[in-house]
């Protein structure tokens, strides 16, 4: 079972994740300060600030980065060279393989492309 941890304040981190239960049957669970996964799983989160880590994601890492496989996030473009830099400093900091980043909500190919790279 493959399961995925997702962190959306704009909901669309959330709007990808929705699209990509309709592909594959996944576990997939939003992250709060009281989730501690029972499973390895992959993490997907949102850029915030100019190409900050949210904090939330922040926090569901210092507790439980040893659960986590891969980081994914999705960016806006209009950022430059901060699109979706959340994925590249929490690979930095707790030394995690980047899967994929993407715009927005993603496109019906960035969730086919994150599929192939899990199944992969």
């Amino acid at each position: 079972m493959t399961w995925i941890y997702y962190d959306s304040k704009t909901g669309n981190v959330e709007r990808f994740v929705n699209r990509l239960k309709l592909h594959r049957d996944w576990s997939v669970q939003k992250i709060d300060e009281t989730l501690r996964p029972l499973h390895e799983g992959h993490l997907i989160t949102y850029t915030t600030g100019f190409g900050e880590i949210p904090l939330s994601t922040q926090r569901f890492l210092d507790e439980n980065s040893s659960m986590i496989k891969s980081v994914s996030s999705s960016g806006n473009k209009n950022w430059g060279p901060n699109y979706a830099m959340a994925a590249t400093k929490i690979a930095d900091r707790f030394k995690l393989p980047v899967l994929m980043q993407f715009e927005l909500s993603g496109t019906l190919a960035d969730i086919q492309k994150f599929i192939d790279k899990i199944e992969g």
